[in-house]
């Protein structure tokens, strides 16, 4: 059996391409549907009744193009969106915090886990419950809320003085504790990825593992459609289309670094809330 419809991905932004290109690595044969809600990004510092319901309405308009499966690929919408919204479509709906929380208890010797992520996903908990399933319910995750990676992101900027400046400044929550995992909490950071980790083992003076959400979360959707056997067989025809609310063409010279390639087919769309 296979299943030729597309899969959805949607995020606040640029950040969730972090998650499609995982996912064309591991699913080459599958074509995806891209949203991002530039918009109205960065949902990390909107109230939880404000997430839910761009999050619903984002969802919504993948599936009215026939996914066979969404992919929520913001961290601050799985955390305050994804139960509510997973039980109103008979297709999957996937976050991306479970995935990495359960790679990084998998991964942690010590069992001490730090995250970083916006404001509204740490005030959420999602990562403490998160990581509590996976088995450290005796371990309390240390978080750190740092808000202003995501515009940087969203800018690209991605290295130099000012981006390690204030990495430093928020990763020094970490120095002296026991961490040796570090889950980066929004599918923005990946992109800040190196300098995250520099500045983190330089501030610790030993180094720490360093988990994006990518990698798990595509490992997660291929079994997930593998159970459901509805994994496409073959890659003739596969395809990428990009749907944004605002500035199509900032947001294809933005991308382009995440896919390291040019993004095509992008379509600007207006979306009812």
């Amino acid at each position: 059996m296979t299943d030729h419809r597309p899969i959805g991905v949607f995020d606040s932004g640029v950040g969730g391409l972090t998650v499609l290109a995982a996912l064309r690595e591991v699913l080459p044969n599958e074509s995806l549907l891209y949203l991002g809600d530039t918009a109205r990004v960065p949902y990390g510092n909107k109230g939880a009744d404000t997430i839910q319901r761009y999050a619903r309405g984002a969802v919504r308009f993948l599936v009215e193009r026939d996914v066979k499966a969404v992919v929520v690929a913001c961290n601050t919408a799985s955390a305050y969106a994804l139960p509510g919204i997973a039980d109103e479509w008979e297709i999957p709906i996937i976050g991306v915090i479970e995935p990495v929380a359960n790679a990084a208890v998998a991964s942690s010797r010590s069992g001490h886990i730090g995250v970083i992520g916006t404001r509204a996903t740490v005030r959420s908990g999602a990562y403490v419950r998160a990581i509590e399933r996976a088995g450290q319910t005796h371990i309390v995750p240390l978080q750190q809320p740092c808000p202003l990676f995501v515009p940087l992101a969203e800018e690209g900027w991605t290295q130099g003085p000012i981006v390690e400046a204030v990495a430093s400044e928020y990763l020094s929550a970490f120095q002296g504790s026991a961490i040796d995992t570090l889950i980066l909490g929004c599918t923005h950071y990946p992109l800040l990825k190196v300098t995250i980790t520099q500045t983190l083992q330089r501030l610790m003076g030993r180094s720490v593992e360093v988990l994006d959400s990518a990698t798990a979360t595509a490992a997660y959707v291929q079994e997930a459609l593998r159970r459901q056997k509805a994994l496409r067989q073959t890659e003739s025809n596969a395809s990428v289309v990009y749907f944004v609310t605002d500035e199509p063409q900032r947001f294809a010279d933005t991308g382009a670094p995440y896919l390291n390639e040019p993004l095509e087919h992008v379509e600007h769309i207006d979306l009812v809330t």
